[in-house]
């Protein structure tokens, strides 16, 4: 029965009694050093990362961007193939308005003169064929180019291939021109307009800044070193910053990505708040593993011949896409952001204490003394007489 009392007696003491704090002063260098030297680390985190590098005392909101494009530049081109042509922005830039992206042809297969009739497929593993039993009648393989007439023809003096419904005479495309048909794509040059929006702070910027003019912009090219805030950039150079050089691209084409950065502190003098440029090849360039490797689509232009036939010209388009990116985030000095932060700084420093005194009583030589004067137990019914008051010091 007393064990039982007592076993009562303890929980309620562990339940209820009350922990004060008490202050007992140590005059230990080295508790004294590893106290301030925590308290030291913590202030430099706080001022130098949280306020001076992340910025955590601002508020911060993201670009909403717009952005228009438009090429310039001229080519003529006199192959074997096709007849002497001169190129124009119609031309080349295909579609003619796009997406925060623009497309300049820079190479091309071209099938001329194409009808809807009947012709032999182009020879491959799944075409050939010896007679017409080969030739499922209506079959439409998805990787070729028509539907099967169940005909097995001549397709040259050495194969025979089934014969197709479809728009004659048939694209080959494996005769790529080695070097860019267009090859004078890389001295045409695009006028990129930004402009961007922060619409918790109410700030509107474009990247065609108030002092530039018509006539500055007739002149004017981009370069990072001497003309920086020029809207219009020269393909060549484009692709140069991106690491790439421009003819070897533009036989294959690729996608190239033209990167606006709007990242501002609105805290500061609102006319720093610039764009600044990069550049980068977005399309995979793998060395070895190089499948499919470019960037390619096909297009037809029609029209109908003098008996009224519908005719067309099929052209495999190889170009550079260019794909504009814009993004930023603007900061500025909030209350609430700040508030918050330099709670976080307080409750850092009001847990170093817990930490010093895990490292005081866990590691110096004295823990054991200083646990003696850390830790008192008050037992009220063995004082009989007055306390009185004074002052006591742990000596080492």
């Amino acid at each position: 029965m007393g064990k039982n009392a007592g076993c009562f007696q303890g929980c309620l003491h562990y339940m209820f009694d009350y922990e004060t704090s008490k202050t007992l002063v140590i005059p230990n260098l080295g508790v004294g050093c590893f106290f301030r030297f925590s308290q030291l680390l913590i202030v430099l985190y706080v001022v130098g990362y949280v306020c001076m590098v992340q910025k955590a005392y601002q508020e911060t909101d993201s670009a909403i961007s717009s952005v228009t494009t438009k090429v310039k530049g001229f080519a003529f081109t006199n192959t074997s193939d096709t007849d002497p042509r001169f190129w124009d922005v119609a031309d080349y830039v295909i579609p003619s308005q796009g997406d925060n992206s623009f497309f300049v042809l820079t190479n091309m297969v071209i099938t001329p003169l194409q009808t809807q009739s009947r012709c032999p497929e182009i020879p491959n593993p799944s075409t050939t064929c010896v007679d017409d039993c080969d030739c499922i009648e209506g079959y439409n393989d998805p990787r070729g180019n028509g539907i099967r007439t169940g005909l097995c023809e001549n397709y040259s003096t050495t194969a025979q291939t089934c014969q197709v419904h479809s728009w004659c005479p048939l694209e080959i495309d494996t005769k790529l021109p080695e070097h860019a048909l267009l090859a004078a794509a890389e001295n045409f040059t695009v006028l990129i307009k930004n402009t961007i929006t922060y619409p918790k702070f109410n700030f509107h910027r474009r990247n065609i800044r108030p002092h530039i003019n018509s006539s500055y912009l007739r002149a004017c090219e981009y370069n990072r070193a001497t003309d920086p805030d020029c809207p219009i950039f020269r393909l060549k150079h484009v692709v140069s910053e991106a690491g790439e050089d421009f003819q070897d691209m533009a036989v294959k084409g690729g996608i190239l990505g033209i990167m606006i950065d709007w990242s501002c502190d609105l805290d500061w003098w609102a006319g720093k708040c610039l764009p600044k440029y990069s550049f980068r090849r977005l399309d995979s360039k793998h060395p070895v593993n190089n499948v499919a490797p470019g960037y390619n689509f096909r297009f037809a232009k029609y029209y109908k011949n003098r008996d009224g036939r519908e005719t067309r010209s099929l052209i495999k388009a190889y170009g550079i896409r260019f794909d504009v990116i814009v993004f930023g985030t603007a900061g500025k000095f909030g209350i609430v952001p700040t508030i918050v932060n330099m709670g976080a700084a307080l409750s850092f420093l009001s847990l170093l204490p817990m930490v010093s005194d895990w490292f005081m009583l866990t590691f110096m030589k004295k823990r054991d003394l200083y646990s003696k004067w850390k830790v008192t137990y008050l037992d009220e019914d063995a004082v009989t007489g007055p306390v009185s008051m004074g002052t006591s010091y742990g000596t080492q």
